[in-house]
């Protein structure tokens, strides 16, 4: 199984990590600590580097289904997915072949085809005969805007020869150009401006194809983005990240058809607040590890009644049935309301509430 390393909440949602070619897992740490946060992370080597053993990684459909033998080994049923160069193919592989696992995906400075394939048979064919280290110098500049990290060029200089030029011919297999559309899965693609590996315009075409995809290009950023600007990919990823999981858990609490409508009803001048309200109060407040959904309720129930905002107490008497609260809890939650909001608040929501709780028997 490929080395790994575990980070987060272990109950937090699931979030697979795939580095570039010639690093390890650790090209990630600048955003573990954030991504940590509310994901349990999982990172990765590829076959041969960092702490993984030698391997042939068996075009990217291997490396793929090596990523769902770690996912199986973890009991993750699915997980988002993010990659850096390759990394990020593999994610498309696993979109286009497994799309039941991958809830989203963020391809880095990755790219749905990198180059011609002679130059990564070349390339390979180099590595076998004199190493990784060869490599050290054209990586040092393709690989930063900025200034070098010692630790992930000791990566490079580190990486079984063959393991390595295996995951080349990956590369030069690597061609899904055609397959774009059939990616179904919630995409962020980030693009480094001073990227001479896979340019803008190759995180153009990634956005341009997938249908639910999101492009953000990162000034004074080369292959790896992640590293010479951590803040703002940092921050794409939690944005992307937070709306995929916000949608998923404003669902679950309010409902199917409320959200629908709620969706249906977006206009030009209401996305952004719609956008905020999935990102922010449910991908960021709802979504954390610390409560538990029956005890959001409640809190949200109290606060509802404290402000007067009968309409959206409505709504939340709903969402508590169906984060588990059952109707002689959610008295005695209006019953506390009574004591420290005012009986005429608690009557009103008393009034609310029961009607609600009628309704749902019907």
């Amino acid at each position: 199984m490929l080395n790994h390393r575990l980070d987060g909440p272990p109950e937090a949602e699931p979030l697979m990590l795939g580095p570039s070619i010639g690093t390890s897992l650790r090209v990630w740490e600048p955003q573990i600590r954030e991504l940590a946060r509310r994901h349990r992370v999982a990172r990765f080597d590829l076959p041969g580097h960092g702490g993984s053993a030698p391997g042939q990684a068996g075009g990217m459909a291997g490396l793929a289904g090596r990523v769902l033998e770690l996912a199986d080994a973890l009991g993750w049923e699915s997980f988002h997915y993010a990659g850096v160069s390759i990394g990020g193919a593999i994610g498309a592989r696993l979109a286009l072949d497994h799309p039941g696992r991958v809830r989203s995906l963020a391809m880095i400075c990755s790219s749905a085809r990198f180059g011609e394939p002679a130059a990564w048979h070349e390339r390979a064919a180099l590595v076998r005969e004199r190493g990784t280290a060869v490599l050290l110098e054209a990586s040092r500049a393709r690989w930063f805007a900025g200034a070098p990290v010692p630790d992930l060029l000791d990566d490079l200089a580190g990486a079984d020869p063959g393991s390595y030029a295996s995951c080349c011919e990956a590369l030069a297999g690597y061609d899904v150009r055609e397959e774009l559309g059939r990616i179904a899965a919630p995409t962020l693609v980030v693009a480094g401006r001073d990227d001479p590996a896979t340019p803008p315009p190759h995180g153009r075409e990634l956005a341009d194809g997938i249908a639910a995809a999101t492009l953000v290009e990162v000034r004074d950023a080369a292959h790896l983005a992640n590293i010479d600007r951590p803040e703002v990919v940092t921050g794409a990823l939690l944005t992307h990240l937070g709306a995929r999981a916000g949608m998923a858990v404003r669902r679950a609490v309010l409902g199917e058809a409320h959200v629908d409508r709620a969706v249906a009803g977006t206009t030009a001048f209401t996305a952004d607040f719609q956008d905020l309200i999935t990102r922010y109060a449910w991908g960021e407040i709802w979504t954390r590890p610390g409560l538990d959904r029956r005890s959001r309720s409640m809190i949200t129930l109290t606060a509802l009644v404290a402000g007067g905002r009968l309409e959206e107490l409505a709504m939340h008497v709903k969402a508590a049935r169906r984060n588990g609260l059952s109707p002689e809890e959610i008295g005695e939650v209006l019953l506390q309301c009574a004591i420290y909001c005012g009986v005429p608040a608690a009557n009103a929501a008393f009034a609310v509430a029961q009607r609600v709780l009628g309704e749902l028997e019907d």
